[in-house]
């Protein structure tokens, strides 16, 4: 470690010492108790607020419940909750009650929740309503330390003697609180030490089944003081809470964070309505994975394609040039003259009304992770005057080790290292990371913790990358999902899907090739954007599975395949390809809760048309 790093750990360690989520929670209480912390919208379209008072006074409620019914520390609380203010709720008297949350994934199948609440042993579960119940109770027989179920809605509604409802919950907290009074509460809360688990995150598991990463309070508090020097986030923002929680990024930017910045969250419960809700918004900082800002230019894109009139024309000479000025920005080149003045009149009548529309016209700090992301999707939007930062990191190393800073991003990268935590190159390449915020361990998984450290205390991440002379990192690929063709070329999958994915008909991609003659790719269209291209050409679209098997479809996608492998090397080059008639969904089981690839599972479902490909 070099004295530098050192000197970064130990400033912030002074700076949190002492510190957990229920120190820095009742702070933000005491003092923004005032002002609005949980929104939620209604069915009417208004919107319902509690204020940090009010939220803080909800989860000594149900941190009361939870010590009335014995739990403590070393005790777990599974969290299936849509994103509404229940969740962090829930989480927060959890942690205050010295016990853990753990958020779950709302689309974990029956055997997968058996797994991840037997692993950790939930004794209490909060669940959104009847339909998440249902999965649980047909495990009921495997969760046998599972003795109360906490229902948000729906609870008249299900024959279960373990269930009460949130609102009879927390008045049962509210009873034991009046009961043995204020300073059992303070003193559970008090108990909770740095060292103390925080919660457990469990992978979503793109391979084999999810590892619970213990995170500390150390290391969630470390996080997020190293953040604050790298972001310069105001206090009192305006966040927007629409992935799931039970993902570690949407876990500390906008529950966590939300109690370091005393934010105000407007909650989303359906990521895919994200467009209605950002007007709404406002965000001061908005956090999405790649794949959203694909469909949010795409959906740009298609809109200036299909207007009509001056209006359109004026928009579509203003998106020409974005990858041009996007491309300028990140360079430092000064356009010319007339560029600038082009710049500066569509700053005036489109990039701004633009930005407005998207509801990120006072976004100051945008961020990307979770995924690659393409260089031509950050110099389109820094070309419309939004600066995406795209960071790094992994559920096992508390969300980030690197991340680009404003006015310093730099192209192909996904930035410097954190203060105060080492990235390194191993010998193969993989990129190794050491520090306070690195998970101790995996929940009751010796063997896989073992593996995931060297005897010097790296931890290994499973991806490769380079770091340049400046100490920026780029990321190569995931290790286990390089493609090894047969005449043993190593080849990213990322850059062919990448280049594929830059015709807005195509929505998701998977790069085929290992142990294969040549690369061939499996193609899904866009559903938003084949309805629309479809629209525009007068073309019927009754079905995706007719749509995509139409003759000028497939020459569409094609011309597409043919532009993508001009920007590509030859041995990436996709020889051969096929269009699915269907689209990947989270649902649908290709994608995982974060919308990245679940490459195994594509392979296994379409191992018939893979094999047929190559025949």
């Amino acid at each position: 470690m070099t004295d530098e790093v050192l000197q970064e750990r130990n400033q912030i360690l002074e700076a949190i010492e002492g510190q957990t989520l229920c120190t820095l929670f009742q702070s933000t209480v005491s003092t923004y108790g005032t002002r609005d912390a949980l929104g939620r919208r209604l069915e009417d379209g208004t919107w319902t607020w509690q204020t940090w008072r009010e939220y803080g006074e909800d989860a000594k409620r149900f941190a009361m419940a939870l010590l009335k019914r014995g739990l403590g520390k070393g005790d777990f609380v599974a969290i299936m909750v849509n994103n509404r203010p229940e969740h962090v709720i829930a989480d927060t008297g959890s942690f205050h009650a010295a016990a853990t949350g753990v958020s779950v994934y709302n689309t974990l199948a029956e055997e997968q929740i058996a797994y991840v609440a037997g692993n950790c042993g939930a004794k209490v579960a909060v669940l959104n309503d009847a339909e998440a119940h249902s999965r649980w109770v047909a495990v009921r027989d495997e969760l046998p330390e599972l003795a109360t179920i906490v229902m948000v809605e729906g609870a008249e509604d299900v024959d279960d003697d373990r269930v009460i409802s949130w609102a009879d919950f927390l008045a049962e907290g509210q009873a034991h609180l009046d009961e043995v009074g204020e300073d059992v509460f303070t003193a559970a809360w008090k108990s909770v030490e740095p060292d103390d688990v925080a919660t457990l995150i469990y992978t979503s598991g793109t391979t084999g089944p999810p590892k619970g990463v213990v995170e500390t309070h150390r290391g969630v508090l470390y996080i997020m003081e190293a953040a604050k020097g790298i972001f310069e986030l105001p206090m009192n923002p305006n966040t927007l809470s629409y992935l799931p929680l039970a993902h570690v990024a949407e876990r500390t930017f906008s529950h966590w964070q939300g109690i370091k910045y005393a934010a105000k969250v407007h909650f989303c419960e359906d990521y895919t309505q994200i467009a209605e809700y950002l007007p709404v918004a406002k965000p001061t900082a908005f956090l999405a994975v790649p794949r959203v800002w694909e469909k949010m230019r795409a959906a740009l894109l298609t809109r200036i394609d299909e207007a009509e009139g001056p209006k359109a024309k004026l928009g579509q000479q203003a998106f020409a040039i974005l990858p041009q000025l996007g491309a300028m920005a990140f360079t430092g080149r000064k356009p010319s003259v007339l560029l600038q003045g082009q710049a500066a009149l569509f700053e005036k009548l489109v990039y701004s009304k633009v930005r407005e529309a998207l509801g990120l016209d006072d976004t100051i700090i945008a961020l990307t992770g979770a995924a690659p992301m393409p260089d031509d999707l950050l110099m389109f939007f820094r070309g419309l005057g939004i600066e995406i930062l795209n960071v790094y990191g992994m559920t096992e190393t508390t969300a980030v080790t690197n991340a680009n800073r404003p006015g310093r991003v730099r192209l192909g990268t996904v930035g410097e290292r954190v203060p105060g935590i080492e990235v390194a190159i191993a010998g193969d390449g993989e990129i190794i990371a050491r520090g306070p915020t690195m998970t101790p361990e995996y929940y009751r998984r010796p063997e896989a913790t073992e593996e995931l450290y060297d005897a010097d205390g790296w931890l290994h991440t499973g991806d490769l990358g380079k770091i340049d002379d400046d100490g920026y990192l780029a990321i190569v690929g995931r290790k286990k999902e390089i493609i090894v063709t047969s005449s043993g070329k190593n080849i990213s999958p990322h850059e062919i899907e990448t280049a594929l994915k830059q015709h807005p008909l195509i929505g998701q991609v998977m790069a085929i090739g290992d142990e294969r003659n040549y690369i061939s790719a499996l193609l899904v269209l866009d559903p938003e954007a084949a309805e629309s291209w479809a629209g525009k050409r007068g073309i019927p679209f009754d079905s995706m599975a007719e749509f995509s098997q139409r003759e000028d479809v497939l020459a569409e996608v094609g011309t597409a395949v043919d532009a993508a492998n001009a920007k590509l090397a030859r041995v990436e080059q996709v020889k051969r390809w096929e269009l699915l008639p269907t689209d990947w969904t989270v649902e649908s089981g290709e994608l995982t809760p974060s919308l990245k690839l679940k490459r195994h599972v594509v392979s296994t479902k379409y191992a018939d048309v893979i094999d047929g490909i190559y025949d």
